[in-house]
Protein backbone atom coordinates (compact mmCIF):
# COMPACT_ATOMS: atom_id res chain seq x y z
CA UNK A 1 0.00 0.00 0.00
CA UNK A 2 0.98 3.52 -0.93
CA UNK A 3 2.43 5.71 2.45
CA UNK A 4 0.08 8.41 3.45
CA UNK A 5 1.41 11.82 2.42
CA UNK A 6 3.27 13.57 5.94
CA UNK A 7 0.40 15.81 7.03
CA UNK A 8 0.23 19.55 6.13
CA UNK A 9 2.48 22.30 7.83
CA UNK A 10 1.02 24.52 9.80
CA UNK A 11 -2.19 23.74 10.94
CA UNK A 12 -5.18 25.99 9.79
CA UNK A 13 -4.46 29.39 8.44
CA UNK A 14 -6.99 32.24 9.02
CA UNK A 15 -9.83 32.55 7.58
CA UNK A 16 -9.38 35.38 4.88
CA UNK A 17 -9.57 35.76 1.12
CA UNK A 18 -5.81 35.56 -0.17
CA UNK A 19 -5.66 38.54 -2.90
CA UNK A 20 -4.00 36.95 -6.20
CA UNK A 21 -0.04 36.75 -6.07
CA UNK A 22 0.74 39.41 -8.31
CA UNK A 23 -1.49 41.70 -5.62
CA UNK A 24 -0.41 39.90 -2.15
CA UNK A 25 1.84 42.02 -0.95
CA UNK A 26 -0.26 44.73 0.75
CA UNK A 27 -2.08 41.94 3.02
CA UNK A 28 1.40 40.29 3.38
CA UNK A 29 2.70 43.49 4.82
CA UNK A 30 -0.42 43.83 7.18
CA UNK A 31 -0.10 39.94 8.33
CA UNK A 32 4.25 40.44 9.08
CA UNK A 33 3.56 43.65 10.66
CA UNK A 34 0.99 42.28 13.42
CA UNK A 35 3.97 39.35 13.57
CA UNK A 36 6.64 41.47 14.62
CA UNK A 37 7.57 45.17 14.46
CA UNK A 38 11.56 44.78 14.29
CA UNK A 39 13.32 46.97 12.47
CA UNK A 40 15.16 44.37 9.82
CA UNK A 41 11.30 42.80 9.36
CA UNK A 42 10.01 46.32 8.39
CA UNK A 43 12.98 46.49 6.60
CA UNK A 44 12.25 43.28 4.24
CA UNK A 45 8.85 44.85 3.51
CA UNK A 46 9.70 46.91 1.37
CA UNK A 47 10.31 44.62 -0.75
CA UNK A 48 8.52 43.86 -3.87
CA UNK A 49 6.52 40.63 -4.33
CA UNK A 50 7.00 39.52 -0.85
CA UNK A 51 5.96 35.87 -1.34
CA UNK A 52 7.55 35.43 -4.46
CA UNK A 53 10.72 36.42 -2.59
CA UNK A 54 10.20 34.39 0.33
CA UNK A 55 9.85 30.81 -1.73
CA UNK A 56 12.82 31.64 -3.46
CA UNK A 57 15.08 32.53 -0.51
CA UNK A 58 13.61 29.39 1.07
CA UNK A 59 14.39 27.00 -2.09
CA UNK A 60 17.91 28.57 -2.60
CA UNK A 61 18.51 27.83 1.01
CA UNK A 62 17.15 24.20 0.32
CA UNK A 63 19.31 23.68 -2.70
CA UNK A 64 21.85 24.71 -0.96
CA UNK A 65 22.68 28.20 -2.48
CA UNK A 66 22.86 31.72 -0.74
CA UNK A 67 20.19 33.35 -0.90
CA UNK A 68 21.91 37.01 -0.35
CA UNK A 69 21.04 38.27 -4.13
CA UNK A 70 17.38 37.83 -2.73
CA UNK A 71 17.71 39.37 0.58
CA UNK A 72 19.40 43.37 -0.70
CA UNK A 73 17.08 45.10 1.95
CA UNK A 74 18.69 42.47 4.50
CA UNK A 75 22.21 43.46 3.31
CA UNK A 76 24.84 44.83 6.32
CA UNK A 77 25.85 48.18 5.65
CA UNK A 78 29.47 47.74 6.79
CA UNK A 79 32.21 45.33 5.11
CA UNK A 80 33.44 41.75 6.08
CA UNK A 81 36.71 42.41 7.99
CA UNK A 82 39.82 40.27 8.31
CA UNK A 83 42.34 40.46 11.34
CA UNK A 84 46.02 39.13 11.04
CA UNK A 85 47.55 36.73 13.37
CA UNK A 86 50.72 35.06 12.95
CA UNK A 87 51.16 35.92 9.57
CA UNK A 88 47.35 33.84 9.00
CA UNK A 89 44.05 35.85 8.49
CA UNK A 90 40.68 35.02 10.76
CA UNK A 91 37.86 36.58 10.59
CA UNK A 92 37.66 39.84 12.55
CA UNK A 93 34.82 39.13 15.06
CA UNK A 94 33.65 42.29 14.95
CA UNK A 95 32.03 41.25 11.38
CA UNK A 96 29.55 39.38 13.39
CA UNK A 97 27.76 42.85 14.82
CA UNK A 98 26.91 43.47 11.30
CA UNK A 99 24.27 40.63 11.41
CA UNK A 100 22.70 40.88 14.87
CA UNK A 101 19.91 42.89 13.36
CA UNK A 102 18.71 39.82 11.35
CA UNK A 103 19.46 37.31 14.49
CA UNK A 104 17.17 39.50 16.63
CA UNK A 105 14.47 40.06 13.76
CA UNK A 106 13.91 36.41 13.53
CA UNK A 107 14.11 36.13 17.09
CA UNK A 108 11.26 38.62 17.47
CA UNK A 109 9.08 36.42 15.36
CA UNK A 110 6.65 34.48 17.60
CA UNK A 111 6.53 30.88 16.45
CA UNK A 112 2.75 30.49 16.97
CA UNK A 113 2.52 33.59 14.84
CA UNK A 114 4.25 32.36 12.28
CA UNK A 115 3.18 28.86 11.77
CA UNK A 116 -0.94 30.39 11.45
CA UNK A 117 0.68 33.15 8.78
CA UNK A 118 2.68 30.19 6.82
CA UNK A 119 -0.67 28.36 6.87
CA UNK A 120 -2.79 31.25 5.84
CA UNK A 121 -0.83 31.83 2.54
CA UNK A 122 0.00 28.35 1.73
CA UNK A 123 -1.93 28.75 -1.56
CA UNK A 124 -0.10 31.76 -3.00
CA UNK A 125 3.33 30.25 -1.71
CA UNK A 126 2.42 26.64 -3.61
CA UNK A 127 1.99 28.74 -6.34
CA UNK A 128 5.07 30.77 -6.39
CA UNK A 129 6.47 27.24 -5.33
CA UNK A 130 4.85 25.67 -8.51
CA UNK A 131 6.87 28.69 -10.76
CA UNK A 132 10.39 27.52 -9.48
CA UNK A 133 9.66 23.89 -11.17
CA UNK A 134 11.27 22.48 -7.80
CA UNK A 135 11.43 18.96 -7.99
CA UNK A 136 9.82 18.73 -4.50
CA UNK A 137 5.78 18.10 -4.68
CA UNK A 138 4.83 20.55 -1.99
CA UNK A 139 6.54 23.52 -0.85
CA UNK A 140 6.48 22.17 3.36
CA UNK A 141 9.39 19.64 2.35
CA UNK A 142 11.07 22.47 0.79
CA UNK A 143 10.95 24.58 3.63
CA UNK A 144 11.79 21.47 5.65
CA UNK A 145 14.73 21.10 3.69
CA UNK A 146 15.81 24.44 4.19
CA UNK A 147 15.63 24.56 8.00
CA UNK A 148 17.63 21.15 8.55
CA UNK A 149 20.02 22.37 6.57
CA UNK A 150 20.64 25.83 8.65
CA UNK A 151 19.92 23.57 11.84
CA UNK A 152 22.75 21.21 10.70
CA UNK A 153 25.62 24.52 10.43
CA UNK A 154 28.02 24.29 12.98
CA UNK A 155 28.32 26.93 15.72
CA UNK A 156 32.41 28.36 15.68
CA UNK A 157 33.14 30.15 19.10
CA UNK A 158 36.65 29.94 18.53
CA UNK A 159 38.97 32.18 15.90
CA UNK A 160 38.17 31.33 12.56
CA UNK A 161 41.06 30.98 10.30
CA UNK A 162 40.94 31.67 6.26
CA UNK A 163 42.93 31.35 2.92
CA UNK A 164 43.34 33.88 0.24
CA UNK A 165 40.55 32.69 -2.46
CA UNK A 166 40.61 34.69 -5.61
CA UNK A 167 40.05 38.46 -4.62
CA UNK A 168 38.31 37.39 -1.11
CA UNK A 169 38.77 34.03 1.23
CA UNK A 170 37.98 30.61 1.77
CA UNK A 171 37.97 28.58 5.17
CA UNK A 172 40.98 27.01 6.04
CA UNK A 173 39.41 23.97 7.50
CA UNK A 174 38.20 21.99 4.48
CA UNK A 175 35.35 20.74 6.64
CA UNK A 176 34.12 24.06 6.87
CA UNK A 177 34.40 25.16 2.78
CA UNK A 178 32.66 21.89 1.66
CA UNK A 179 29.68 23.05 3.21
CA UNK A 180 26.72 24.58 0.98
CA UNK A 181 26.62 27.99 0.19
CA UNK A 182 24.03 29.03 2.60
CA UNK A 183 25.08 27.24 5.25
CA UNK A 184 28.69 28.95 4.96
CA UNK A 185 26.54 32.41 4.70
CA UNK A 186 24.78 31.34 7.77
CA UNK A 187 27.89 30.65 9.18
CA UNK A 188 29.33 34.30 8.41
CA UNK A 189 26.91 35.75 11.09
CA UNK A 190 28.66 34.91 13.86
CA UNK A 191 28.41 32.32 16.95
CA UNK A 192 25.91 34.60 18.81
CA UNK A 193 23.66 35.49 16.09
CA UNK A 194 23.83 31.69 15.05
CA UNK A 195 22.83 30.49 18.41
CA UNK A 196 20.01 32.85 18.37
CA UNK A 197 18.51 31.89 14.98
CA UNK A 198 19.41 28.15 15.52
CA UNK A 199 17.14 28.30 18.63
CA UNK A 200 14.17 30.19 16.72
CA UNK A 201 14.42 28.47 13.81
CA UNK A 202 13.71 24.90 16.02
CA UNK A 203 11.01 26.57 17.66
CA UNK A 204 9.11 27.63 14.03
CA UNK A 205 9.95 24.12 12.89
CA UNK A 206 8.31 22.24 15.93
CA UNK A 207 5.37 24.35 15.71
CA UNK A 208 4.59 24.10 12.03
CA UNK A 209 4.11 19.95 12.99
CA UNK A 210 8.00 19.23 11.76
CA UNK A 211 8.89 16.01 13.76
CA UNK A 212 11.75 16.27 16.21
CA UNK A 213 13.51 13.37 15.09
CA UNK A 214 13.98 15.22 11.55
CA UNK A 215 15.48 18.10 13.08
CA UNK A 216 19.42 17.70 13.88
CA UNK A 217 21.09 18.58 16.93
CA UNK A 218 19.15 20.01 20.45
Amino acid sequence: SEKAPPPSLGGKGEPITIPPLDASDALVRTLIRALSENPAVTAWLTTNGLIRNFTVVVANMADGATPAKHLRALRPSSAFRVVERAGNPYVDPRSYDRYAVIADAIASVDPTGAARLYATLKPRIEEAHRELGSSDRSFDRTLERAIVALLDTPILDGPVRLKPKGIGYAYADERLERLTGAQKQFLRMGPRNVRIMKARLREIALTLGIPPIQLPGR
